[in-house]
């Protein structure tokens, strides 16, 4: 999910490191440990020029953000020269734009304030408008159907900026297609999915503005661009209506965001980098955004220092061709409930509770609609449950053979237990991983 996911990119650490497993709010301090080896840190230390644009939502500050003063430590300490974009999330506070150190617009005779409302513009998927506010001039500087279109006029301007004979690292996160749903003007009613399928529209369009800027400084074949989510598709109230227009925003994968179940993490992948990875190519390889670091490093020739606590594994066979064999083996997968932390080994996956360790709304509608009940809502065949409950008699926790049963429609726990001891005492030595230390984001326990 959203922030631990870019905890993992950015670090090449699984933020279970960092006992990491929800959202960072308005007040959350800086989350990444300026220690630390990063991504930006590693190309900016090899000659790049960085940039980050788009949404950050790892945290200001070593206490909490100063909203009214330097947001520090924050993406520049992190190893960008440049950041600008929006602080945490499309859907929470505060709705402003934070260039480098500062809200842009602030006007210190009318400061942040907490518990206060703010002057923006609602949607039913936006909250925490009570939670801070004041800084009118700041917050009237944030439309949201303009969000899209504004990171990729600062993307293409920043390219534009580059010297050609230097190389760059430009981290975009995007705000598509997370709720609310709100496309340029110009996308409306383009696609045949609603404001969903608008807003993907706008997201395609984003991406071919990136390569049209590389084109125009003469390095696109000379750039390795990747395009891939922080999690599965999410299924919410406007979300629900492209469903219901029969798109299936995880395929047929089970699950949704926040749940260890395939379709909360298995995302799209996709990358471009000419006369070295092969045209219209596909790898079935097992391959996590924490393997960037080590990758980069690789491609950069950097190495990583021995006794690092990095998870992240040298992927640059995966991308430019077939290797061998596996280059990993076994992933971790990190769902909002630390009790549903799971293991990925070859084929196998155990998830070591019932249910996703997701979103648990219960009727169509719900704005955190996921687990059990929408297994029951959209329709899908599971052993474990009947007409959206789980039965009385179903295993206490979940195997699936992915190569068999790749869309996890039949738990197996009962009949490999040589399997599930295997894996749970692989899983056992990641949980000794996790720290004492306070939890950061929010966390669903289910007992």
């Amino acid at each position: 999910m959203c922030s631990p996911s870019r905890y993992g990119l950015l670090t090449g650490q699984y933020p279970l490191r960092k006992n990491f497993w929800g959202p960072a709010g308005v007040r959350e301090p800086l989350t990444v440990d300026l220690s630390n080896l990063t991504l930006s840190k590693l190309l900016k230390e090899a000659g790049y020029a960085t940039a980050c644009i788009g949404k950050w939502h790892l945290g200001f500050g070593e206490g909490e953000p100063d909203w009214n003063g330097d947001l520090k430590p924050g993406p520049l300490e992190v190893g960008f020269d440049y950041y600008y974009g929006i602080p945490t999330v499309n859907s929470g506070p505060p709705f402003v734009y934070v260039e480098n150190h500062q809200v842009i617009g602030l006007d210190t005779k009318d400061p942040f304030e907490y518990r206060v409302e703010s002057v923006t513009q609602k949607h039913p998927e936006k909250g925490g408008y009570t939670s801070i506010g004041g800084a009118e001039a700041a917050h009237r500087l944030y439309d949201d159907a303009q969000i899209g279109t504004t990171f990729a006029s600062k993307a293409v301007e920043w390219i534009g900026e580059q010297d050609a004979n230097r190389p760059f690292f430009l981290y975009m996160a995007t705000t598509n297609i997370h709720h609310p749903f709100t496309p340029a003007p110009q996308f409306v009613g383009t696609s045949e999915c609603g404001l969903y399928g608008d807003f993907i529209h706008e997201l395609d369009w984003m991406v071919g503005e990136v390569i049209a800027a590389l084109d125009d400084i003469g390095v696109a074949d000379n750039t390795l661009v990747i395009f891939t989510s922080d999690n599965g598709g999410m299924l919410h109230v406007t979300g629900q209506k492209a469903w219901e227009m029969g798109h299936r925003l995880n395929g047929p994968l089970l699950g949704f965001k926040f749940g260890a179940w395939e379709g909360g993490h298995r995302v799209p992948f996709i990358a471009r980098w000419p006369g070295k990875i092969p045209a219209n190519s596909v790898s079935d390889q097992l391959l996590s955004q924490i393997d960037l670091l080590a990758t980069f490093a690789a491609i950069v020739r950097r190495p990583i220092e021995e006794g690092s606590e990095i998870d992240s594994i040298n992927q640059l066979e995966t991308l430019v061709g077939r290797p061998e064999h596996p280059l990993r083996d076994t992933l971790v997968i990190t769902p909002n409930s630390p009790m549903h932390l799971s293991i990925r080994q070859g084929d196998w996956v155990y998830i070591p509770k019932q249910d996703s360790g997701g979103f648990q709304g219960k009727k169509s509608g719900d704005h955190l609609l996921a687990g059990e009940a929408a297994l029951h809502i959209v329709g899908r065949a599971h052993s474990d449950f009947v007409n959206g409950s789980i039965r009385p008699d179903a295993p206490p926790a979940q195997l699936y053979n992915l190569s068999a049963d790749p869309f996890q429609t039949n738990n197996i726990y009962k009949h490999y237990p040589e399997v599930v001891e295997r894996l749970e005492t692989t899983l056992d030595s990641y949980r000794a991983k996790i720290p004492e230390s306070s939890r950061i984001g929010w966390i669903n326990l289910r007992q």
